[in-house]
């Protein structure tokens, strides 16, 4: 799980702030062309680009997992509650990782 963690954390930190940026305020400010929607398709219809958002998607839930379970047994204190609040996190990162995929899939 620690390499999961970590491993997210930097997709995260490196290349959602990117398309955050670019697809939040560069483009529709106009500060620079929005590529068109056929580009944009064709793009995402690669299957190396959709293994690199499934790969970043599946990293970013699993770090999300991992400190939302250590904020609950640690910040709140529910540390007692382990074996309920760990299966739940995980489990929903492992049921985005799915829907992610099948999304992907699917495009």
């Amino acid at each position: 799980m620690w390499l999961l963690f970590s491993s997210g954390g930097m997709a995260a930190a490196l290349v959602l702030p990117v398309l955050l940026f670019l697809f939040g305020l560069a483009f529709p400010l106009g500060w620079l062309g929005a590529p068109d929607h056929a580009h944009l398709l064709a793009l995402v219809r690669n299957p190396l680009t959709k293994l690199v958002l499934l790969g970043i998607g599946v990293l970013a839930l699993f770090h999300w997992a991992h400190r939302f379970r250590f904020v609950l047994e640690h910040g709140f204190r529910l540390g007692g509650f382990d074996r309920v609040i760990a299966p739940c996190c995980y489990g929903a990162a492992l049921v985005g990782s799915v829907i992610t995929g099948w999304v992907l899939l699917t495009a």
